[in-house]
């Protein structure tokens, strides 16, 4: 009876190690580690999380490692800093930063250590190595993208009756959205969305969709530095220019003041200087530090290739009682626009 017994913990122990975790699949590590993180089990959690570092670190993995990583380091940093190992979660978490500057955590998902350790990093200030300063001077929104890797293995959407009404709607002619709304059943919505992407796969003789990839990157990224409320941030009128026309090479910010005039604002057609936007109606509806307007500012090189402009401008206006970052519908912002919807049947 000793010898089962004992045979029995030899089992149970090595189901626990990470030579076994490793026999599963990256997707379902990755999937395991998550679940433990949400349960607060962060000792089974790195155990997971050694597993799949081990997995993705294989030659044959050399790709999927590159857009893990990241993800990797971020779940290992919840884990160090909730048991205490300070000094491994700030590395992680700062490397995690590098690579996703713009990322925040959230206070009501993780213990209250993790995100105190999360916010240390992003200031430079959890016992890492360089200055504050240098740790905490923000990258543009470029630059943040360009560093930016979706995670590997969340879950593709399903593609329900809404899917039309989605970020991908900014791709779709009137005729895909008339045959869009007459489909009715998974079965001919998911043929018009394989359709819908195969059309405009620049290289159908690979296995990639170059420019899928290249679209959901941006509305992941859209949805995660423009949210706005309840209302995802692909959906909004940044995320919408962005998804179209990329990341602007500049931002800028600026108060909308008493001195400046809001009827052009209120009635959505704001000039691309404020000089010409006049005085408020109402000052006592300002408040500098929430009435803004912020610029994004295009090259040609970012532009669509048919756009005839050596610069383009989109301007968003957060007032109150007019909304929040509204773009401002100018002539040359909205044929911007057109023309970058048209080359998407091409590809970016």
């Amino acid at each position: 009876m000793k010898r089962i017994a004992t045979a029995a913990f030899v089992i149970a122990a090595s189901l626990l190690s990470p030579v076994f975790l490793s026999a599963q699949s990256m997707p379902e590590l990755f999937q395991k580690a998550k679940q433990q993180v949400k349960l607060g089990a962060f000792s089974e959690a790195l155990t997971t999380l050694a597993a799949l570092d081990a997995e993705s670190s294989k030659p044959e993995n050399a790709g999927e490692r590159r857009a893990l990583e990241p993800s990797l380091r971020f779940y290992r940093g919840v884990c160090q800093s909730a048991l205490g190992h300070d000094s491994e979660a700030q590395a992680d978490f700062r490397f995690f930063l590098a690579q996703n500057p713009r990322a925040k955590i959230d206070p009501a998902l993780y213990p209250k250590k993790v995100v105190t350790a999360f916010e240390q990093a992003r200031r430079g200030t959890g016992g890492g190595t360089g200055s504050a300063d240098s740790q905490t001077q923000a990258p543009s929104l470029k630059e943040s993208f360009e560093r930016f890797r979706p995670d590997p293995f969340t879950p593709a959407a399903d593609v329900g009756d809404d899917w039309g009404n989605g970020p991908v709607k900014y791709l779709m002619t009137p005729e895909e959205k008339k045959d869009w709304d007459v489909r009715a059943g998974s079965g001919e919505r998911s043929e018009f969305v394989t359709k819908f992407w195969a059309s405009r796969d620049p290289r159908p003789e690979t296995p990639e969709n170059e420019f899928r990839e290249e679209f959901e990157r941006r509305v992941i990224f859209a949805d995660g530095a423009f949210r706005q409320g309840e209302l995802r941030g692909s959906l909004t009128d940044r995320g919408m220019v962005f998804v179209l026309v990329g990341p602007p090479f500049n931002v800028g910010r600026r108060p909308i003041t008493a001195a400046e005039d809001g009827s052009d604002v209120r009635n959505n057609s704001a000039t691309s200087s404020l000089d010409t936007i006049g005085k408020l109606k109402d000052t006592s509806e300002m408040d500098t530090s929430r009435n803004q307007m912020e610029s994004w500012h295009y090259r040609r090189e970012s532009l669509p290739p048919d756009a005839p402009y050596k610069e383009v401008v989109f301007h968003f206006i957060t007032r109150k009682g007019y909304g929040e970052n509204v773009m401002q519908r100018e002539p040359v912002s909205l044929t911007t626009l057109e023309f970058a919807r048209r080359a998407t049947k091409t590809g970016y």
